[in-house]
């Protein structure tokens, strides 16, 4: 029977009835939902409103419909419940009796629904963060372990100065630091417990809200109850979070498939993340960065999803707020896969240190480090970049490079130009000018990498303090 049937006098279209159903997908919910009941089974007998024994009848049938949803998953999938909240119920009362439907007295499933996904949303937040932290860890590992090996920085898609590799790899590491410090700041809004709203007005007893907060581990209680069983903003801004994360780990696949190709050549792809072609026996695919960066248009389109969904919606509840998880469910599956793929490929995959090195050595990379010869002795800086474009122009014709043309050849662009010009070009010299903090420099990146270590262990640190209900909650 249907927890509102008595209102209707005709059952269900069949049809309508299997389409409108969301256990299918909210069952994942049932480990959030049986915590709050918990919770709020003795909030209730606190209120007054179950005796001692009754509570403890429950809570021990919330135990054993645990264990055996666990035990039977095809329990869950016979269940021709509505929803998550639906199924707890019938289970309750078919494992204790009647006094199991005592459970729901002054609650209502619009709050209900509204705890179990801030809940939910709070363990994925605590989950995307430590992933995030494995991820950045490989980072920072594989930087150290590229020493001093040099590479191309490009800018257009065109060579533009030499770089470490590990200087590259940590500007990533950065965009990954930033997407868990999003994800932190979004926990402040969900960490706010809906229940004791009930439908729309608050719920119709006196309970203890804030001891229920405290046993769901919540810093805080919902302000309003018309606010609190109706928003998802939280979903949205965690969808928001989420959404950086795939859009960065897409950016990071493209460079790397594209530095896999024999244009490039600066990475060999592991055989455990490629596949081959059916029809071209010499390829190797970059499928796993290819996949990574077409889901990030999946996570996307996730948070613009859930957005259309909550853009027109009057308060308070409206069934329209159920399209809301199936979006926020995929789009958290969708990273935390991402991110362990992305992980496992960053550890296995090969640099070529020695191709990287000759093409950071490649003509030209150094005119900019020519110019900022010209400019330490004086020459305005627009002068100066005006000689040196000259000075390549002249060498693309005489197919010559900067550093080989005489010192009469670079007189004839500026009369500044002397012997310790040569050793200004030399790569080490170009990567020690950028002596500055964010630079380039070897030092500079020591220090960098250095500091990322600290933060790593500061992120690890606070991801493990994802808060979860009490033991006995």
């Amino acid at each position: 029977m249907k927890m509102w049937a008595g209102r209707l006098r005709e059952p269900l279209d069949a049809g309508f009835e299997r389409w409108q159903r969301s256990f299918g997908f909210d069952r994942r919910l049932l480990g959030e939902e049986l915590a709050a009941s918990r919770a709020y089974a003795r909030a209730l007998e606190r209120a007054g409103a179950l005796a001692a024994p009754e509570t403890k009848t429950i809570l021990d049938g919330l135990d054993r419909l645990e264990k055996k949803a666990a035990e039977e998953p095809a329990w869950l999938d016979a269940s021709e419940a509505e929803d998550v909240h639906h199924f707890a119920e019938l289970g309750l009362v078919e494992l204790v009796g009647e006094v199991g439907s005592k459970l729901h007295t002054g609650r209502s499933r619009n709050e209900q629904i509204a705890t179990d996904l801030r809940l939910y949303v709070r363990r994925q937040l605590g989950e995307i963060r430590g992933r995030l932290a494995d991820f950045i860890e490989v980072f920072l590992a594989r930087a150290g372990g590229l020493g001093r090996t040099a590479m191309p920085a490009y800018t257009h898609l065109q060579r533009a100065e030499p770089v470490l590799a590990a200087h590259w790899l940590l500007a990533y590491a950065e965009m990954f630091f930033r997407d868990a410090e999003r994800l932190a700041d979004c926990a402040k809004r969900v960490d706010a417990l809906p229940l004791g709203s009930g439908a729309v007005a608050g719920a119709p007893l006196a309970l203890d809200r804030a001891a229920l907060a405290r046993e769901l581990g919540f810093a805080q209680i919902s302000a309003n109850s018309l606010d609190a069983t109706s928003d998802r903003d939280f979903a949205l801004e965690f969808l928001h979070g989420l959404g950086f994360v795939a859009l960065h780990l897409s950016r990071w696949a493209e460079e790397l498939a594209l530095f896999s190709t024999a244009e490039y050549g600066f990475v060999r792809l592991p055989d455990r993340f490629a596949t081959g072609s059916s029809a071209l026996p010499q390829k190797k695919n970059p499928d796993a960065l290819e996949l990574l960066r077409g889901k990030a248009g999946r996570v996307l389109g996730a948070a613009t999803a859930l957005a259309f969904v909550l853009k027109g919606l009057p308060l308070a509840y409206n069934k329209d707020l159920q399209e809301s998880q199936e979006p926020l469910f995929d789009a958290a599956d969708t990273v935390a896969g991402s991110l362990a793929v992305a992980a496992g490929f960053l550890g296995a995959v090969e640099f070529d240190r020695e191709r990287m090195q000759a093409a950071a050595q490649a003509p030209f990379l150094n005119a900019t480090a020519a110019a900022g010869y010209l400019a330490a002795r004086g020459v305005p800086f627009r002068q100066a970049h005006a000689a040196v474009g000259q000075a390549v122009v002249y060498c693309l014709e005489k197919s010559k490079a900067l550093e080989t043309l005489t010192l009469d050849e670079l007189r004839r662009f500026r009369p500044e130009f002397d012997k310790d010009f040569y050793d200004a070009l030399k790569l080490e010299a170009v990567l020690a000018a950028h002596d500055v903090p964010g630079g380039t420099a070897p030092a500079r990146v020591e220090q960098a990498l250095a500091e990322a270590k600290r933060r790593l262990e500061s992120l690890r640190a606070d991801a493990l303090r994802v808060k979860e209900p009490s033991a006995h909650a």
